[in-house]
């Protein structure tokens, strides 16, 4: 997810101005489209999913022993240590509820849709390519 995010912000650095603004007066919009496109994922399967942290036991090297005059623990060896990690998990959803999520979710991205495309031709405006 961090190299995703990190992946991301520097693609948006490298993008045109024009680009760039567009980019921030879509993002909403973006946003939106990622909760349609999930939620109508929920739907056509019939159940959704939730994501939980799990603690794995993994083995990471650790000194042990008197310190010696380098500064140095008297000698290695491999010790446990949980690691989260997260998981994905199937989980029963309402489907009425997600049918009304989904309309929510498509009546607000017209909405921004409306809003948004005033915003992108100013960009176009402001920086054209």
């Amino acid at each position: 997810m961090k190299r995703a995010l990190i992946l991301c912000l520097a693609l948006a650095a490298c993008g045109t101005p024009q680009q760039q603004c567009i980019g921030g007066v879509t993002r909403d919009l973006r946003i939106i489209d990622r909760l349609i496109v999930e939620t109508q994922g929920n739907l056509d399967r019939g159940y959704g999913y939730r994501e939980e942290t799990v603690f794995r036991t993994v083995r990471v090297p650790c000194d042990f022993g008197p310190i010696g005059k380098d500064g140095k623990r008297g000698y290695r060896q491999l010790c446990l240590d949980q690691e989260p990690d997260t998981v994905r998990r199937p989980a029963a959803i309402d489907l009425t509820a997600e049918q009304s999520k989904l309309d929510g979710l498509l009546r607000k991205r017209a909405q921004l849709d409306r809003q948004v495309r005033p915003a992108i031709l100013q960009c176009q405006q402001q920086y054209p390519e």
